[in-house]
This record gives structure tokens, C-alpha cells and sequence, in this order.
């Protein structure tokens, strides 16, 4: 068998279990890639290559510092002093999705949604509220945000490394408005949603403030790094490797300080990051690397720009839909990977900026796993969550806040990327 076909075997049976077996996609990632070397699709180094390295320094070291925040508890403080601040629940509700929101433009969607938590359960306990639109309308809100900026989740830095667009990029990229103000303007039209879920809550919020801060460096430390990734932005126009160096320092800062300020040994430190996510990341950058290298990328650019039948705004309109649709039932991690090359390389055939393309795969990807509970790493966390307080949330329960969500969002940031990036 030709290794052109053992490529798209595999692509073809890994994408399959990342849907059938989603708690075992790092197991099926890293065994793919080794599959893919074994047969010699692939050499060693050719895999190392296809691996961005720049993009897993930026994840690494942004792990370390995000979990350094969080154990400060300076998070969890300013969610309680918002809440205790609110007018009524209502206002109580959309202003820790707010903070949900900003937070998760710098950390982790996951580590965002572990951090307010606790902030949510405890205003859910004192005004016996069910907690289930709560948790989801935090979830949903770190999704959306985490397409903002570049350190803000896994896709935004797919999109980065892919297309070497610098942390500035996101907010300004060859002389236009960027991802940053199409998310915003999508953030704008799904908070009317979430005020149309939570309005009936009237109720004086009352919230006990209990929370501590145990250091104010983690912070200073995340201000740092995002200064630090603006500056490089002028130095490294290329977005080659000054990203990652600069986040693994910042990373390796924030391990020293919490061993020596927090007492927390080494190891454990080490030990407890998400090592799943990284090198379920190392694995999809081999497996897209594969079929890539072995001339499908091509094919399915091919394919797709017949269906477009000459019609860009219809093209366009497709990826935005086509990923936003998969992406609820698909891991857009690995989904997004492949489709980016095939973006771009759909965009060069018809002679158009790839930025029209890439920015809507990354608006349908990202903010499509809202739809479901299974379409986002920090969707399943919150259902877990919620399950260990006795709340199982069913998916149509789900959906109903996540679909008119996601689509409020999709379209204001859709309309805006069309009207700026869209042929003139």
C-alpha cells in the first residue's frame, strides 16, 4: 500500500475515535503518529518537523503560568468582590461570565472555568438556584473569549503558528482590525442571549467574601508575559520561535516561585499540568503533517473550490458553517489543524487573502463546540463539575443555551470578518 493511502487510513481512523472515544484522544493521537513512523509514512525527523514547536512553547509555558494565577486565588477574589458589587442576580450572573470571559482571553478555557466555579456553586447555594445554566454560561463564555488573542486556547494558537500571525496580530494584522474585534462583536450579540436566560432573577445578591489572595506576583507575572508577547511581536515579525522562548521563561519563573513561595514540590508541579492536552497536540501536528506532506491537502483544496463554483462569499460562507457544525461533535483541535492548510490552500487557487478563509474556519471551529457538551474540553469539565454536585446535565439542556448562543456569535463575527477581509 502506498504511503499516500496509509496516510489518509490513518487521518481517516484517528478523526473517527477522537469522536467515538473523545476521553482517549491523546492515546489515539500519539498512537497514530507513532503508527505513522512505524510504516514509514514518516521518518522521525519529518515528524519532528511537522511538529510546531514555537506553538507548544507558547501552550506549555502559558499552562505554568495560567496554574500559577489560579493557585493565587486572585481570580476567585475578584469574581466575589464583582458579585458581592451586582445589583441583582442577574447582573451577579453576567458579570462572572464576564470575568469568565476576560479571563479565558489569557488562560486556559479550562483552567477559567476551574476557577469560577467555586464562585458560581457558592451564589447558586446562597440564592437556591439550580446551577446548571450557571456552569454552561461560563463554559460557553471562556470558549468564545479563548478565540481572542493568541495565548488564549489551543485553536487561536493553531491559527498563530499556522498562518505566523504575532501576539498584535489578533488585534491588528496588515493594517486592519483582526480575530480580536470579530470575537468582541460576536461577545456583544451573545451576552443579549445570556441577559435573555438570566432576566426572571431579581433577587439582591448577598455573597459572604471569604476569599484570599496568597500572592499578587502570579498576576504581575501574567501582565508581564502578555507585555513581553506584545513587545516580541516587533522583534519576531515572522512568528518563528521568540514566543515560545519567551512563555517557557515566564513558565520556568512560575515553577521556581511556586516551589519556593507556594512550598508545592517540583515534581508535583510538573506532574499535575496538562500533559494530556500537550501531546495530544504533538500527535494531531504529525498526523495533519502526513497528509500534508503526502499531497491531500491539495486534493480536498481541489474538491472544495469546485463546490464554491467561482463564488467566494459562498466558499466562505461554507467553512464558517460546514466547521461551526462539526466542531460541535468534533474535537476542533484536530479539525481546525488539517482544515487550515486546506484553507489556504483554497484561497491560492482562486488568487484571494487566505486571511477571509482562515479567520472563518477559526470563528466556526472555535465557537461551533459551544453547540454541545461534548464539543469543548471546558464543556466536559463543567458537566463534570456539575455532576459531582448532583446535576446531570442532559443534552438538549445544553443545547438550548449553547445553540442560540453560538449562533448570535458565529453571525455578528462572521458578518464582520466578510465585510473587512472579504474581496473588494
Amino acid at each position: 500500500m502506498s504511503g499516500r493511502m496509509v496516510a489518509a487510513g490513518i487521518f481517516l481512523l484517528a478523526y473517527i475515535l477522537f469522536m467515538v472515544l473523545p476521553r482517549r484522544r491523546t492515546l489515539v493521537a500519539v498512537a497514530a503518529a507513532l503508527a505513522l513512523i512505524v510504516t514509514k509514512t514518516l521518518s522521525v525527523s519529518e515528524a519532528m518537523r511537522a511538529i510546531n514547536w514555537n506553538v507548544m512553547g507558547i501552550f506549555v509555558g502559558t499552562l505554568v503560568v495560567a496554574d500559577i494565577f489560579m493557585e493565587s486565588r486572585v481570580p476567585a477574589f475578584l469574581a466575589e468582590h464583582i458579585v458581592a458589587r451586582a445589583k441583582n442576580t442577574t447582573w451577579a450572573i453576567l458579570f462572572i461570565c464576564a470575568l469568565a470571559s476576560f479571563l479565558s482571553a489569557f488562560v486556559e478555557n479550562v483552567a477559567t472555568v476551574l476557577i469560577i466555579a467555586p464562585i458560581a456553586f457558592s451564589l447558586a447555594r446562597k440564592l437556591r438556584l439550580d446551577p446548571t445554566n450557571l456552569l454552561i454560561a461560563i463554559a460557553i463564555c471562556s470558549n468564545l473569549q479563548g478565540t481572542a488573542t493568541l495565548i488564549g486556547d489551543p485553536p487561536s494558537m493553531l491559527l498563530g503558528g499556522f498562518a505566523k500571525m504575532n501576539f498584535m496580530d489578533f488585534f491588528f494584522y496588515r493594517g486592519k482590525p483582526s480575530i480580536f474585534f470579530a470575537v468582541e462583536l460576536g461577545a456583544l450579540a451573545s451576552f443579549a442571549v445570556l441577559y435573555l436566560f438570566f432576566r426572571a432573577h431579581r433577587e439582591k445578591v448577598s455573597l459572604e467574601l471569604t476569599e484570599k489572595v496568597r500572592s499578587w506576583v502570579p498576576t504581575v507575572t501574567l501582565i508581564a508575559l502578555i507585555v513581553a508577547l506584545a513587545y516580541s511581536s516587533v522583534l519576531d515579525t515572522g512568528f518563528s520561535s521568540l514566543a515560545g522562548i519567551i512563555c517557557m521563561v515566564f513558565g520556568v519563573f512560575s515553577f521556581i516561585f511556586k516551589k519556593m513561595i507556594f512550598r508545592q514540590p517540583l515534581v508535583e508541579g510538573i506532574r499535575t499540568l496538562d500533559w494530556e492536552t500537550t501531546f495530544f497536540l504533538m500527535g494531531v501536528f504529525v498526523i495533519v503533517g502526513s497528509i500534508t506532506q503526502t499531497g491531500w491537502i491539495d486534493t480536498i483544496a481541489d474538491t472544495l473550490s469546485r463546490l464554491m463554483m467561482g463564488n467566494i462569499f459562498l466558499g466562505y460562507t461554507l467553512i464558517v458553517v460546514v466547521s461551526m457544525l462539526v466542531s460541535a461533535i468534533v474535537d476542533n483541535v484536530p479539525f481546525l489543524a488539517a482544515m487550515l492548510p486546506v484553507g489556504m490552500t483554497m484561497a491560492q487557487k482562486i488568487n484571494i487573502d487566505p486571511s477571509l478563509f482562515l479567520f472563518g474556519l477559526l470563528i466556526g471551529a472555535s465557537i461551533g463546540g459551544n453547540i454541545t457538551p461534548i464539543g469543548a474540553s471546558a464543556n466536559i469539565v463543567a458537566c463534570g463539575l456539575l455532576k459531582k454536585e448532583g446535576y446531570h446535565v442532559q443534552f438538549g439542556k445544553f443545547a438550548s443555551m449553547g445553540l442560540p448562543f453560538t449562533l448570535a456569535a458565529v453571525a455578528a463575527a462572521y458578518l464582520f470578518v466578510w465585510f473587512v477581509w472579504g474581496p473588494r
